[in-house]
């Protein structure tokens, strides 16, 4: 009988590929203890893995959780302090837009900027000016 041994090289391309897709399609901790149980399972009993080896795989899959956890953090941080600002959005190679940042909303798991009552990501900012705020008066001539 012939034991396929399971490679943690093949495992890290994959686990990689899978994180780096969308977020329906990344694997949770929970399949990646399952994916140690099978790769342990089906390993050559000659030449097992290294409990050393797996302890690293472990730590490799709670970094990379944690990178893309503080990465969805970040964007949202960066779409958060745009709010009131003035805008230059580039929509597409001909077309630009500007407007003042109403909001942020979250679609597929990114972070939008509403400008204008329109959602655009983060990445279509060109520049961004402070919101000059334009005073009133009371009728009297002076300020409130």
């Amino acid at each position: 009988m012939q034991v396929n041994s399971v490679t943690s090289s093949a495992n890290a391309a994959s686990l990689t590929d899978s994180l780096s897709g969308s977020s329906s399609q990344a694997l949770t901790q929970k399949d990646f203890l399952q994916l140690m149980v099978t790769q342990m399972q089906n390993q050559n009993p000659l030449d097992p893995q290294s409990d050393t080896q797996m302890a690293a795989e472990m730590a490799q899959f709670t970094s990379l959780q944690q990178s893309s956890a503080m990465a969805g953090s970040l964007a949202m941080m960066q779409a958060d302090s745009l709010l009131g600002s003035t805008v230059n959005l580039q929509i597409d190679s001909q077309t630009m837009t500007n407007g003042v940042v109403q909001g942020v909303i979250v679609q597929n798991g990114t972070p939008m900027i509403l400008v204008n009552g329109a959602a655009y990501t983060v990445s279509q900012v060109i520049s961004v000016a402070p919101t000059v705020a334009t005073q009133t008066t009371n009728g009297q001539g002076s300020t409130p």
